[in-house]
């Protein structure tokens, strides 16, 4: 049985998602609090976390980043109130896997939920292969991606991405193809979910980002890979 924690503060919000989610066979922990979340993340080892950013002491944005720091790579939903573009861009840089507002739908987060558990598995079952492209080198079994032979930090979500676009071989793929692949749904989402990513991608991985020379936008399209 799959563990979710969820770190919530608002206790009916926590009540209902708890309820939900073990409807749909999941094994459910909750934690009022940032701190109480963190311990309680070290101790179970969950499958995926849903974090709440505004919460009282320890928020949700010093939570994901000391997991990160501390090396622990378990996929991390954000679900907050907080709508902003920049809010999203800080949580993906600091380690996030998804971004879900409030208010929100509720069989749509039950579809990212799974979506972010079924690729965690998935990866997990990647056979160890390598792939490079420019100066960056990517080893997929063991999750790491190097540029000039310096480790290179990647979310979950990132990862997912780039090997979304590796596996179409320098196909196009369109925007609603990587949402539905790498996020697990379609239908009405961020409409800038996947561009945001992709610049993420570039910053990290091109030389130039603003003039990228392999994750490519086809106009009108999606994106592509290039060698």
């Amino acid at each position: 049985m799959r563990r979710i924690l969820i770190v919530e503060d608002n206790p009916d919000l926590a009540f209902g998602l708890r309820n939900n989610l073990e409807i749909e066979g999941y094994d459910i922990s909750v934690a009022a609090d940032g701190l109480a979340g963190l311990r309680e993340a070290r101790a179970s080892a969950p499958d995926l976390i849903i974090l709440d950013l505004m919460m009282p002491g320890l928020d949700g944005y010093r939570v994901l980043r000391t997991l990160r720091d501390e090396g622990n790579s378990t996929p991390v939903l954000i679900l907050s109130a907080k709508s902003e573009e920049a809010d999203k861009v800080r949580g993906f840089r600091m380690g996030a896997d998804d971004f879900v507002t409030k208010p929100f739908s509720l069989l749509e987060l039950l579809a990212r939920v799974e979506a972010l558990l079924r690729r965690s598995a998935a990866d997990g079952k990647d056979a160890e292969e390598t792939f490079t492209f420019g100066d960056v080198r990517v080893d997929v079994g063991a999750r790491q991606v190097t540029r000039q032979g310096r480790p290179v930090d990647l979310t979950d979500r990132e990862l997912s991405l780039l090997l979304a676009l590796a596996r179409r071989a320098g196909a196009v793929a369109t925007r609603q193809e990587l949402l539905l692949e790498v996020w697990g749904h379609r239908g009405r989402v961020l409409s800038r979910t996947v561009d945001t990513h992709v610049a993420e991608l570039r910053r990290k991985l091109e030389q130039d980002p603003a003039t990228p020379r392999h994750l490519v936008t086809v106009r009108k399209r999606g994106y592509r890979l290039q060698q």
